[in-house]
């Protein structure tokens, strides 16, 4: 299978600031890649180079087998981080307009039109201007223009920036229609819970480097979970007690449950069978780490910090996280 988008050594600076640093990436065809990271990571820098927006400093990349995006406009879909609309065109004209740019004026041109804003739950609305609408309703009109004249690579960043938690999962399943449609699909957030949610490959992006790019299945499978999360059907039961459990390091309480911290190569379920078996459980499951976790696992790994960059790092992504989880 050909890649959709190849980057070597891709850099960017910005005066004395290196945004991108010597960036490898090869996105195959039909993909679905998450670039994530905190805010001021690079991935937005990253998407403008991609698209010609900006140009490297450094490095070669193709898109859609072309040397530049502009040789293969027509082909791509791109909803930017900012609002991007014509504010005084009304909507209905300005999706026309969208379409007619990337060559998809076809008869059946209005139907689509119509289709789409019914989709996003904009029915109705084509005759207003595009300044009319709140920003949650512009974010969903601009994904419609991305996603108009069917695209064979969308990009999207921080396509749920603005959203309410139910607009959020219904873009979540328009992109992955598109996805299932064929399209190549790349997105960029800073909240990580949308990359679980949706991609089938991550990226992670610190300070403008590269620190993993691997299948979530593969992330999943290398980063073991490493603790048992356990409710007791008896609130009173003595859970502290069952540090003793072979395997168990150390036991702490965490709300209603308790947080069994695993020992290196400790079975996880010989683990939970002894729980079990020592206090009925109203509850007991693993819990895998989430990408958050991982992340944080890994810049304190290759790149130590001091203890209040790091304390900064995990407070900003959790905050963001919890912000814009959307339930499945």
């Amino acid at each position: 299978m050909a890649d959709a988008i190849v980057l070597k050594k891709l850099t960017k600076t910005f005066g004395e600031t290196v945004a991108v640093r010597d960036l490898d990436l090869a996105v195959p065809e039909g993909a679905l890649y998450g670039v994530i990271g905190p805010n001021g990571a690079g991935k937005t820098t990253t998407i403008r180079m991609i698209l010609s927006i900006l140009f490297a400093d450094s490095g070669d990349l193709t898109i859609l087998g072309k040397r530049s995006a502009l040789e293969a406009k027509d082909r791509i879909g791109y909803l930017p981080e900012e609002r991007g609309l014509y504010k005084k065109m009304r909507v209905g004209e300005f999706l026309a307009f969208i379409a007619r740019l990337k060559g998809a004026d076809g008869p059946d041109l209005k139907r689509r039109i119509h289709e789409l804003l019914g989709r996003v739950e904009l029915r109705g609305v084509e005759m207003k201007k595009c300044e009319e609408l709140s920003k949650g309703m512009q974010q969903k009109l601009q994904f419609v223009a991305s996603i108009i004249h069917h695209p064979d690579l969308l990009i999207l960043d921080e396509p749920f920036s603005g959203l309410d938690p139910v607009s959020q999962r219904l873009l979540r399943d328009l992109v992955i229609e598109e996805h299932k449609r064929g399209a190549t699909i790349l997105f960029s957030t800073h909240i990580m819970v949308h990359a679980e949610q949706l991609c089938d490959h991550v990226v992670m992006i610190h300070k403008g480097e590269k620190v993993l790019d691997e299948t979530l299945a593969g992330i999943r499978a290398r980063f073991d979970p490493r603790s048992v999360l356990f409710e007791p059907m008896d609130p009173q039961a003595d859970v502290q007690a069952l540090d003793t459990i072979q395997g168990v390091l150390a036991v702490r309480r965490e709300g209603a449950a308790w947080e069994f911290a695993l020992a290196e190569g400790a079975d996880p379920a010989a683990v939970m069978r002894a729980i079990v078996a020592a206090a009925a459980p109203a509850r007991i499951e693993l819990r895998r780490p989430t990408l958050d976790d991982i992340f944080i696992a890994i810049v304190e790994g290759t790149a130590p910090a001091a203890a209040d960059e790091r304390t900064r790092l995990r407070a900003s992504i959790r905050e963001n996280s919890h912000a814009g989880e959307v339930r499945r």
